[in-house]
């Protein structure tokens, strides 16, 4: 592979990242805040200078200005989540129109609505079918919330922007390679139109991670070596086929069970946890290479397992797990090593109010010394809107008030291929590199995709859809695979 003509660097990527968007470089508190130091007389050399990476501003409401009319596109429980968490984050928004596959999930979405914001929608801005986005688009609204199957965000965001519509997408923002140069294409367009493009990668929106990104930045671990990253809890849900469903209904109302809608969960969740370290490090993988497999999730054609070993531009590795399987230890975390110390994001002994661990922010040296970890209780005492979910619409709608672009589908993408890759190796049993999988032909979604027909999920079998004639079984080519 030809290296020099991949490679980002590290500078260039968190410059790119910032863009315009310096809006909001002041942080999230004053200097002092969130912070307990201890340097035990180390010098503490930055490894960027301050007001080159991009902080976002995190206040408990985002500051008044123009009124926003919101279209949610896929009303689901994320989407329905997201409805909320924009309506609770500013002044002068609202909610004006309503799309998704299936009626119900409209029609629960608009009671929920009204009786808990006093929010009606009129009967024609709620809109029912495969092309509903269209019409939220086409409805009138300021701003799209996209939280459909993942499958389906990339051409969502680029309608949008071809509207000129500002963008919240869920993540993950795409599940193939296909959906990746869309979505990069379409970021381009959204930066070109000065439109506010913001992910669900919450955690760039939780204080905790932001300051400790700060304080990486500020040079308290030295240069990053490596890193581990973890989503190992139990299985979600999943929808058994019924009685008068098509292939469609099937398996968008069980989607996350699904690669071409999902990803696969190293995808559609594990990607937070990888996104961490290449927001932190401001690198993408060069290759990746590991294993996974299916040993007791009942539906779809995903697997339940993966481990996977990610080697970056400078040569570095992340080691990736993901696990959904009941009963099993769980963990849900990053660790990043560096040259002088070490950063964790679980703090095991800190509890929150109801008893329960929570995701803690430490900094240690080489010895084991505390050097600094986030002050949650200054956190507590200082602002009362602490939920991420709800923190990322602050943002965003903070710099679609102040006129100042933001695009971060571009940075999320980097994660999300990387998550990608992850996956087709596992799949494979291959080596899968960024320049195969940036490049490859790969595209998920049935070609003929309509309700009433038997669809081909490519790659993964002929038109049956009988458990386990289409898994995935490594080592052997996608088209050859029987058992």
């Amino acid at each position: 592979m030809e290296q020099e003509k991949n490679k980002i660097s590290r500078r260039s990527f968190l410059k790119n990242s910032a863009m315009a968007g310096a809006v909001c470089t002041a942080g999230v508190g004053n200097a002092a805040l969130f912070t307990s130091c201890k340097n035990n007389g180390n010098k503490i050399v930055p490894l960027r200078e301050q007001g080159s990476y991009y902080i976002p501003n995190l206040p408990d409401l985002a500051t008044d200005g123009r009124e926003l009319k919101a279209g949610i596109i896929g009303c689901g429980g994320r989407g329905s989540g997201a409805a909320i968490n924009f309506l609770e984050s500013a002044n002068g928004v609202t909610v004006t129109a309503l799309g998704d596959v299936f009626g119900e999930r409209v029609e629960d979405l608009a009671k929920s609505l009204k009786e808990k914001k006093g929010i009606d929608i009129a009967a024609d801005k709620r809109f029912v079918g495969l092309d509903a986005y269209r019409k939220v688009i086409d409805s009138g609204v300021d701003v799209i919330i996209t939280a459909t199957p993942p499958a389906f965000r990339p051409e969502i965001f680029k309608y949008a922007v071809e509207k000129g519509k500002h963008s919240f997408l869920e993540k993950p923002i795409c599940v193939d390679a296909a959906g990746y140069r869309t979505i990069i294409a379409t970021a381009k367009q959204a930066q070109a139109k000065g439109l506010a493009v913001v992910t669900g990668t919450q955690r760039h929106h939780e204080r905790g991670y932001v300051e400790s990104y700060k304080k990486i930045m500020e040079g308290y671990i030295g240069e990053i070596t490596g890193g581990c990253v973890y989503w190992n809890g139990g299985e979600l849900w999943s929808k058994f086929r019924q009685k008068g469903w098509d292939d469609l209904q099937w398996m968008i109302r069980d989607w996350v069970n699904w690669t071409w809608l999902s990803g696969d969960h190293i995808v559609e969740q594990h990607v937070h946890n990888i996104d961490v370290f290449t927001w932190f490090s401001g690198l993408k993988p060069v290759s990746a290479c590991g294993f996974g497999s299916r040993q007791r999730r009942q539906t779809g054609n995903q697997y339940d397992n993966f481990s996977i070993d990610f080697e970056f531009e400078n040569g570095i590795h992340l080691h990736s797990m993901s696990r959904q399987i009941n009963g099993c230890s769980n963990n849900v975390s990053e660790f990043i090593q560096g040259t002088k110390g070490a950063w964790y994001s679980e703090g095991s002994i800190e509890k929150d109010e109801n008893g329960q661990p929570f995701r803690g922010k430490i900094i240690k040296d080489l010895k084991g010394n505390v050097l600094w970890k986030f002050n949650r209780e200054e956190e507590k005492a200082t602002f009362k809107q602490r939920d991420p979910y709800t923190l990322e619409h602050v943002n965003w709608i903070n710099h679609i008030r102040a006129g100042k672009p933001i695009e971060q589908a571009s940075e999320t993408a980097v994660s999300n291929l990387a998550a990608i890759m992850g996956r087709e190796s596992a799949y494979t049993g291959k080596l899968i590199t960024w320049e195969a999988m940036s490049a490859a032909e790969q595209n998920l979604i049935p070609a003929d995709l309509a309700f009433g027909k038997n669809l081909d999920v490519k790659g993964y079998g002929e038109t049956s859809f009988h458990l386990p004639e289409f898994i995935p079984i490594p080592g052997i080519p996608q088209g050859n695979q029987t058992r």
